[in-house]
């Protein structure tokens, strides 16, 4: 399929500011950013990742609000220039990366709003992942709900019926559907998003101390708010992205450069070799069938940590609020004594 899949989405009128120009910070500036950005990853106990169109430029997949964007040149009337389909696209530097990041136990989680499936293909686990749009190599079972994966992208998008029974017909389990037939879950504009998923990435964003995001204009909702979840409870927000974003004068720190390059001189300097991507590690690369459905006991085991989490911070609101008004108290009698 064509990496173009927007041309099969329904039409939409309000897709955001679009065509922004990019700005570049300065080498010298880029490796202080990324020095300063590796020791923030090294010293939070929580890290998510928030990723975007961005991350994926460098695989040959356009991104969508960019200069040379999907819909900034549909907006002129042009179409971009494709040297790649999804099917023979890779993961790029940064997806090779994130995983090493993850399987290092520096990144906890990683919430995508991408549909071109690198993330599956770099061998990411799906329990670190929330795709809150989809993925363009999934086929989702329209009565039992369980995913699987695809040796080829899907010529629909828009949660159409593909004509194909629930996959779980063919493993060898006692968990097989009758009567459920497959459909894509590339997101429709009009699709509520992934219950599961965007439970998920709710609860992590909120739990993180540092909310990090590659490669997005944070334009879309509830996707792009959910990275500052964490400002509330002392946490900080990190944007790396070539254009500028709603949310820049909330981050804490904000890098403009290539994502690839961010990432690769973050992981020279946590002492991380960012593995090559391999056929082995790809699950559409596999003859057997894999299935993608996020367990409900991922979300149930979060959830009770999530309400944990809560709770202490209540407790520690409730003290902080009694220490002021005891502070307030103290200043009041101060004053009292004074004035007799």
């Amino acid at each position: 399929m064509s990496c173009n899949y927007a041309e099969g989405l329904s039409a939409y009128e309000n897709k955001g500011v679009l065509g922004v120009p990019e700005n570049f910070d300065s080498e010298e500036i880029v490796n202080q950013k990324c020095k300063e950005l590796a020791n923030l990853i090294k010293e939070s106990k929580h890290v998510v990742i928030h990723t975007g169109a961005g991350i994926s430029t460098s695989a040959g997949i356009p991104d969508f609000r960019g200069p040379k964007g999907v819909w900034t040149l549909e907006q002129k009337g042009e179409k971009p220039t494709f040297n790649i389909s999804f099917d023979e696209a890779q993961p790029t530097k940064s997806h090779m990366a994130l995983r090493a990041l993850v399987d290092h136990g520096y990144v906890h989680y990683i919430v995508s709003q991408n549909i071109d499936g690198l993330h599956l293909k770099s061998g990411l686990d799906r329990k670190y992942l929330a795709e809150l749009h989809g993925n363009i190599f999934i086929e989702q079972c329209q009565k039992c709900r369980r995913q699987f994966v695809r040796q080829t992208a899907v010529e629909k998008v828009g949660q159409k019926l593909l004509d194909l029974p629930c996959r779980s017909i063919d493993m060898d389990n006692s968990r097989s559907c009758r009567g459920g037939v497959m459909h894509d879950n590339v997101l429709d504009w009009e699709h509520d998003l992934p219950e599961r998923d965007l439970d998920m990435a709710f609860m992590h964003s909120t739990l993180a101390d540092l909310n990090i995001t590659l490669g997005t204009t944070l334009q879309i909702v509830p996707s792009g708010n959910l990275p500052l979840k964490n400002l509330k409870h002392g946490g900080k927000l990190v944007i790396c992205n070539l254009q500028p974003t709603k949310h820049d004068k909330k981050a804490f720190l904000g890098i403009s450069s290539y994502i690839d390059d961010i990432l690769t001189k973050v992981c020279k300097r946590l002492g991380i070799e960012i593995p090559d991507y391999s056929d082995e590690s790809d699950p559409t690369k596999h003859s057997n069938i894999a299935e993608w459905t996020l367990p409900q006991e991922y979300v149930k085991a979060l959830d009770k940590l999530f309400k944990e989490h809560q709770k202490i911070t209540a407790k520690k609101r409730e003290n902080s609020s009694l220490k002021c008004k005891h502070l307030i108290d103290e200043k009041s009698i101060k004053k009292r004594k004074c004035s007799e």
